[in-house]
Formats: structure tokens, C-alpha cells, sequence
């Protein structure tokens, strides 16, 4: 019966063909007449000779846990296009997250086209307007008591610096309650 050459053992074994000669050199392997290597018998007499805390190990693949966050994103973007999505904690399939992925490369193209078109506008930016504007508008209505109280007191026949008192009362709590008006731009 013919047996392994040490290039088919060590390939067999996951070891070099110089380790498989060294072995075979200390009589380590059980060989056949014609020379070649038994590897059955070879292997058990390994598996007893060997101290398996000195053995390398093969390596495991690194593979980085995924984040909840990622797992429960990747489900949203597929309900969100009305497929079927993993349920937390059971894990997403790899053609789930390529497809979650695919789509929000998708979203985020259309939302770059409708930026370029000029359909979106910045966030940042409209908030600051509107501030500015409403700002402006404020200080309109702080200065308009002091220039109507003088032409409304003369049509009523009042005093203009009591007139302007009022007015300015009334323009404050006005203000004051447009103040709590905040803008919801969603």
C-alpha cells in the first residue's frame, strides 16, 4: 500500500515540508516500506506526541460585532421601501444590508439632485432668515409707538405721552407673545 509524500502530508497537516522532514528524520511519522508516510497512523501518533498547549492554532477571522444602531438603521431603510426587515436582535442578512445600503446611496444621489436644482434649501440657513427677519420686524413694532402716539393723540384728543405709554404696553405684550412662537422646520 503506498502512503503520502511529505509534500501531500504537510499539505494535509497545514505544516511545512521542512517540519514534515524533521519529524520524519526523528522518527515522528510512521513511514512504509517504500518510504512514503502513513497518515493515519502518522496523525494518531502526532496527536499523542504533541502537547496541544505548543500547537498554533489557525486563526479566527476578526469580525467586528455590528452596532444596534447599524442593525436597527439598515431595518428602517427597508421598511421604509416596504420590505421585509430582520427583527432586533436576529441579525441582518448580507443581501439586507446591501440593500439597505444601495437604497440610502439612492436617497442621498436624489437628495443631492434636488439640492443642485435648487428644491432644498439649508436648514442653517432658513433659520437664520427667518431669525433675521423677525428680528427686523420686532424692531419695527418697538419704534411705532413713538411715531403714531403723537398723530393718534391729536385724532382722539389725548395726551401724546400717555398715547405712547399705551401703545407701547400693548406692542410689548404683543411682542412678548410672539416671542414663544418658534419655527418648526421639519
Amino acid at each position: 500500500m503506498e502512503g503520502l509524500s511529505e509534500r501531500q502530508y504537510a499539505a494535509r497537516v497545514g505544516l511545512s515540508r521542512g517540519a514534515i522532514q524533521k519529524a520524519k528524520a526523528t522518527g515522528r511519522l510512521v513511514l512504509y516500506a517504500d518510504g512514503s508516510i502513513d497518515a493515519v497512523a502518522s496523525d494518531a501518533l502526532r496527536a499523542e506526541a504533541t502537547d496541544p498547549s505548543k500547537t498554533r492554532k489557525a486563526p479566527q477571522p476578526k469580525l467586528k460585532p455590528v452596532p444596534e444602531v447599524a442593525v436597527s438603521a439598515v431595518g428602517e431603510t427597508l421598511r421604509e421601501q416596504g420590505m421585509t426587515a430582520p427583527s432586533i436582535g436576529s441579525g441582518t442578512t448580507f443581501l439586507q444590508a446591501k440593500t439597505a445600503n444601495e437604497v440610502l446611496k439612492a436617497q442621498e444621489r436624489r437628495l443631492r439632485l434636488q439640492k443642485l436644482k435648487g428644491e432644498l434649501i439649508d436648514r442653517a440657513r432658513a433659520l437664520s432668515l427667518v431669525f433675521r427677519l423677525a428680528r427686523q420686524e420686532r424692531d419695527v413694532w418697538v419704534n411705532w409707538p413713538a411715531r403714531a402716539a403723537a398723530l393718534m393723540a391729536a385724532d382722539l384728543g389725548v395726551e401724546p405721552a400717555a398715547m405712547q405709554k399705551v401703545l407701547e404696553k400693548h406692542v410689548r405684550a404683543q411682542l412678548d407673545d410672539l416671542a414663544e412662537v418658534k419655527p418648526d422646520l421639519r
